[in-house]
């Protein structure tokens, strides 16, 4: 099978350009051809608002790339991961002139919020949920806190609603979980092309023993990550259980007066971190939001480390309560600080609590399974065309 992957990389790198790179690597470990058509937002620097905002509506650049890339590659599918701003949704109309499928993944709400978090004043927000012009994103200025930049989001949501760029082009929507498959249905995605299909890891970590004796929290800080509550949480616990905290971001400044025991070791690399995975007695996910996904527990399923999750969006679907980990409400920092004292008690309890978790991530999250699932979806959008793929090298 040759495939078309598009990705549009943002400034800051997370984890919806570490599962493109996952896909097209163990497609391309099974034979099959990948051609990736990427940008990064670094480009955008010293492009004015407008530029901007009439690209993320529709870049001719973007569509006459796609067009090029088909007509020198000749794919049997266009996978696109993620469009928003550089590629713009035209990628879409230009595999479609073609006669090409187009499959599309879900990795966060853009297509139906303008911030792409249902997330607004420390809460979720669906205000714009349904909406053919998502006038309160605009209002609010969800995007990055800007009106005008809300605007053009916006603007890019009612033009290709209009357009039937979602509902009529593309053939196969991908959502990372059942909740967030629950919400493009909501927001009019026709049922029959949208599925669900979790993210994976490409590779095994191992599996750690957690005598490292410490939490471990994983990814950006930012408030509906759940970073205020993770701090309070801990300043119940005076230091009774140590907390390491990865990452950085807008409110890396309230761990210049953390509570005691946590320790903040910044960015690190992602054998680093695994590192500290393999060592952790427990991953904390405290996430606010509705979460797309969250790799990062099934990292810590892989490496046999149990999970404290918030009981929000597709992470309650990962973290089965009392069997691959705990859940609490989200933003109770009790509620919080209880489960991680539960998590600090020795015994048998503890021990399956570490079994199940690995058994999860082999039973779900390995590339091979990832994989069967992946060429199905590819499958389904190629016989809604009346085609065939072409079969893959021998392995």
């Amino acid at each position: 099978m040759r495939v078309l992957m598009l990705h549009n990389f943002y400034q800051q790198p997370g984890g919806e350009d570490e599962s493109f790179a996952a896909e097209a690597d163990v497609l391309e470990r099974h034979g099959h051809t990948v051609s990736r058509l990427t940008l990064h937002n670094d480009a955008i620097t010293g492009m004015s608002h407008l530029e901007v905002g009439l690209r993320t509506v529709w870049n001719p650049a973007g569509y006459r790339a796609v067009a090029d890339r088909i007509r020198e590659f000749r794919p049997d599918v266009m996978h696109a991961q993620n469009s928003f701003p550089l590629l713009s949704p035209a990628v879409v109309h230009a595999a479609r002139r073609a006669g090409v499928p187009v499959v599309m993944s879900v990795r966060n709400y853009r297509l139906f919020c303008v911030g792409a978090t249902f997330f607004r004043d420390g809460k979720p927000c669906e205000d714009c949920l349904g909406r053919t012009l998502p006038i309160p994103g605009v209002r609010h200025g969800c995007y990055r806190g800007s009106k005008l930049g809300s605007a053009s989001v916006a603007l890019m949501l009612a033009t290709h609603r209009a357009l039937g760029t979602w509902t009529r082009h593309v053939d196969v929507f991908v959502a990372l979980s059942e909740f967030t498959r629950a919400k493009c249905v909501e927001s009019g995605l026709p049922a029959d092309r949208v599925v669900s299909k979790p993210n994976f890891l490409k590779s095994d970590p191992g599996v750690g023993d957690g005598r490292g004796g410490y939490a471990l929290f994983v990814g950006r800080l930012a408030k509906e990550k759940g970073l205020g509550t993770l701090l309070e949480a801990w300043r119940r616990l005076d230091g009774s259980m140590p907390l390491k905290v990865v990452g950085d971001g807008p409110m890396d400044h309230l761990l210049a007066d953390a509570p005691p025991g946590v320790e903040w070791l910044g960015r690190r690399t992602s054998a680093e971190t695994l590192e500290l995975m393999r060592g952790a007695r427990v991953l904390v996910f405290p996430s606010e939001w509705y979460e797309t996904f969250g790799r990062v527990a099934i990292e810590a399923f892989a490496c046999g480390t149990p999970v404290i999750a918030a009981r929000i969006g597709a992470v309650a679907e990962l973290v089965e309560d009392g069997r691959t980990g705990l859940t609490f409400t989200p933003g109770d920092a009790d509620d919080l600080a209880d489960k991680v004292r539960r998590m600090q008690a020795d015994g048998e309890a503890y021990a399956l609590l570490r079994r199940n978790a690995r058994a999860e991530y082999e039973r779900h999250y390995t590339a091979e399974r990832n994989y069967r699932l992946l060429t199905a979806i590819y499958d389904r959008a190629l016989a809604g065309r009346g085609r065939v793929a072409v079969p893959a090298a021998a392995v």
